[in-house]
């Protein structure tokens, strides 16, 4: 989730409403019967990705403390980077929206064009966060908790200036910086309440067009058939014009492929950069120093005896 813009009223009143949600989710999670992170380690990557139906019942992880105060150190780290970052930002937009190439801003019902923008926008750069891996090394910190709950959506990452060329058409088709500005926040304030588990599927209208804390808890999800899916902010009507949606049916498990197991912010923030950096330094020649910096997350050399064959 991108989004640069000074602290305003907007912010400031979100504050209290995060913490009073979270309470009472925390207090309405009490009284289910909750499972414990991890519990789905055991199963097979068959039974993880099973699709038949029925789905299984919704049984949620709750809160632990540690996880939660990682969550919100994430959080103030966010913000600060992004205030540290936002003149810059500013400048560039601004220069974009002096040499734009349409006027888009003023046009009938702009600001509902600015948002469908942003939405898509938001839908590529939350895709390519996942397909190359030094934008993945910004994204990865929001998918680290093995939970999943409201907190987690303040799970914020620090290095949210890999991906704000992203959204660069917008100055440059003529909408107004401030109406950017306000699309990113309301995309960014809409995802925080599908980050939950108290909330089942709401009706079949509303979940076929918009992203839902369903749709949302497979994003979260290391199943194998959960992996790289439902990349929507508002709608998910993106991810099913191009291929990327996934009901969910199994139950999720949360978290990374490999959990990092760590409420340290800085590891939690910047794990991912050391990995990179440790894998090019190993790698030898160019082309796979490369492949581990913008190839998918994941991505190996071929062994030394097959990159020989496939050029002799």
């Amino acid at each position: 989730m991108k989004r640069s813009l000074p602290l305003d009223k907007v912010d400031l009143f979100s504050g209290p409403i995060f913490v009073i949600t979270m309470l009472a989710e925390a207090r309405a999670l009490r009284h289910r019967r909750l499972r414990e992170p991890g519990d789905l380690d055991s199963w097979t990557k068959a039974q993880l990705s099973d699709p038949t139906p029925p789905p299984d019942e919704l049984i949620p992880v709750g809160y632990e403390r540690r996880d939660t105060a990682a969550s919100l150190a994430m959080l103030a780290g966010n913000v600060a980077v992004n205030a540290a970052y936002y003149g810059v930002l500013s400048r560039v937009s601004r220069f974009l929206f002096r040499h734009r190439v349409a006027d888009l801003g003023k046009r009938k019902g702009s600001f509902v064009i600015a948002m469908v923008t942003w939405d898509f926008l938001y839908y590529w750069s939350h895709r390519w966060q996942h397909e190359s891996r030094i934008l993945w090394a910004n994204h990865v910190t929001h998918h680290s908790s093995a939970h999943y709950n409201l907190s987690t959506a303040l799970r914020q990452p620090w290095s949210g200036y890999l991906t704000s060329w992203v959204f660069f058409p917008m100055p440059l088709l003529g909408i107004p910086l401030h109406q950017t500005a306000r699309a990113g926040q309301l995309n960014l304030l809409y995802q925080y309440w599908i980050h939950t588990e108290v909330i089942d599927r709401l009706d079949p209208v509303s979940e076929s067009v918009l992203n839902t804390p369903s749709h949302h808890r497979v994003h979260h999800g290391a199943n194998p058939q959960y992996l790289d899916k439902n990349y929507g902010g508002i709608l998910i009507t993106w991810d099913k014009l191009f291929g990327t949606f996934e009901p969910e049916v199994r139950r999720v498990k949360y978290g990374l492929t490999k959990n990092i197991k760590t409420f340290n912010p800085i590891r939690i923030g910047y794990h991912e950069m050391a990995d990179i950096a440790r894998d090019v330094r190993r790698a030898k020649g160019w082309r796979n120093k490369l492949g581990h910096i913008f190839r998918h997350p994941g991505w190996q050399p071929e062994p030394v005896s097959n990159q020989v064959n496939a050029s002799a």
